[in-house]
């Protein structure tokens, strides 16, 4: 294809010329001018266009999910192998998250059968949460579970295409989150971003997100 290209534009280039000298022997001043082809787009920008589009269905997809452990119970295999309470208290990155499903009591409903969609806030995303606030929430059994059961969706084990492509989704808190893409990035309520996300599960997909979720109610 490069040679023919090549080949052509001598060509061109060939009776270009010998229409000048035409013209210069006639005396004609006419100015010919050859207008030089768009250059068409190379293999290699179009292979670049296509990596840079974010595959939303493509596991641990996001930048927080380098905070994961790459080994043990706590890594993308460890935590595959675990029903989802279980899957988290191994991942340090959802400590707090941990205390406060203890503090619930719904470790052993968010290791039940399932499928699960779960929204988990990160420790720096409770750290963004007033101290006394953040106990007082903890202290409080039925606010708790509101907020935490804000974060589940159950009888659906959801990837993040499949988020985006439902517009909402309804909670075991029984109100809905507004889910949408901005960019490569999959947002909730647009007040929360998932920065790992398709996290598996034995009974669910975790998306790890960068803020509590708080219900209207």
């Amino acid at each position: 294809m490069r040679t023919a290209r090549h080949r052509l534009r001598i060509v061109g280039v060939a009776t270009a010329l010998a229409l000048l000298l035409a013209a210069c022997a006639s005396g004609d001043s006419t100015d010919t001018t050859v207008a030089a082809e768009p250059a068409a787009p190379t293999t290699d920008a179009i292979v670049n266009t296509t990596m840079a589009m974010t595959d939303m269905t493509q596991a641990n997809m996001g930048a927080g999910c380098a905070a994961v452990p790459a080994e043990g119970a706590g890594s993308f295999d460890g935590m595959a192998l675990d029903p989802a309470a279980t899957a988290a208290s191994n991942n340090p990155v959802l400590s707090t998250l941990v205390t406060a499903v203890n503090e619930a009591g719904l470790v052993d409903t968010l290791n039940g059968d399932g499928p699960f969609t779960i929204f988990a806030p990160t420790n720096d995303a409770f750290a963004a949460i007033p101290e006394a606030d953040l106990n007082a929430i903890l202290a409080d059994q039925d606010v708790l579970t509101s907020i935490l059961t804000y974060h589940v969706v159950a009888g659906e084990s959801l990837d993040a295409q499949e988020l985006i492509d439902a517009g909402t989704v309804e909670t075991v808190n029984g109100e809905t989150l507004t889910i949408a893409a901005s960019g490569d990035t999959v947002t909730i309520n647009g007040v929360a971003a998932v920065i790992c996300g398709n996290v598996a599960t034995a009974n669910g997909t975790v998306h790890i997100i960068d803020a509590v979720l708080v219900p209207s109610a």
